[in-house]
Parts: structure tokens; C-alpha cells; sequence
């Protein structure tokens, strides 16, 4: 009985390998290539990081208080970068922290911390390239804000 017990406690561990530093560094650059892209009005940049299908979500408010879930595709997204909407932020005050938080097989979670919001991305690898393709996003607030998201 013990020993079963043990395996059943092992096996979740043994069974989920480390990414190789191959896809490590692809899930890094497609992060990059999104926040980068973005803060330089780079469309192609963050055109090479979506999957054609990204849906890019919030949680905001609509005029009667209530929740509602916002969304972006990733057309919006990359005509949004086109106009150049990330470029106001001068370099010096341009962040973007990856952390990557988890790969399975062909799919990664990302934390990606940019300078006024946090991505939470999700990546598939899709015809051997690390594609983004959800992003849940929420501003960064002050103390006073939060009681009221």
C-alpha cells in the first residue's frame, strides 16, 4: 500500500518534463515580440507573435456598475499597434518582464508584466512556432482603485 501510495504521488512530478531551452527561449521571444512590438508600433512584430484567432480579454465595467468581459482580436491588436498606440511610452519607462509559469507538450502560460498593465498570455505551438493565443489582462491600480473593479 505504500508503495502505491507512492507512486501516485511521484508520477504527476516524473511525468511533466522541463521545457526544452529551445522552446524556452521561442516562448520568450513570442512575448517579447508582442510587448516589444507594441511599445515600438512594430505590426509585423506583433503580427509574428499572435495566432490569427487571439482573443485578448478584460474584465471592465460597463456604465451601470456592472461587470462585463471586453474583447480584442488579434486584428484589433495589430492595427492598434500600426497606429502606433504603444508608442507613447518613452524607453526608459518601457517594462516587460517574462515569466514563464508553465509548459505542457505544445502549450505555455506566461506572465508578462508590461509598465501599465499584467498579461496573462497562453501559447500553443502551432506548425512548430510558439503562437500566442488568449491573453487575460488587468491594469495595474492604485490602492483607491481597487475597491471599485
Amino acid at each position: 500500500m505504500r508503495r502505491l501510495l507512492l507512486l501516485v504521488l511521484l508520477a504527476p512530478g516524473a511525468a511533466h518534463a522541463q521545457p526544452s531551452a529551445a522552446d524556452s527561449a521561442a516562448i520568450r521571444a513570442a512575448a517579447l515580440d508582442y510587448a516589444m512590438g507594441w511599445y515600438s508600433g512594430d505590426a509585423g512584430r506583433m503580427t509574428r507573435a499572435l495566432h490569427p484567432d487571439l482573443a485578448k480579454r478584460d474584465v471592465g465595467r460597463d456604465s451601470t456598475g456592472a461587470a462585463v468581459l471586453r474583447h480584442m482580436t488579434a486584428e484589433m491588436l495589430i492595427e492598434g499597434t500600426r497606429r502606433g498606440w504603444g508608442t507613447n511610452v518613452p524607453s526608459a519607462d518601457q517594462r516587460a518582464e517574462v515569466a514563464i509559469l508553465d509548459v505542457f507538450g505544445n502549450t505555455a502560460s506566461v506572465r508578462l508584466d508590461m509598465r501599465d498593465w499584467i498579461d496573462y498570455l497562453h501559447l500553443a505551438r502551432w506548425d512548430g512556432e510558439w503562437k500566442i493565443v488568449n491573453v487575460l489582462w488587468e491594469l495595474r491600480r492604485t490602492p483607491d482603485d481597487t475597491a471599485t473593479h
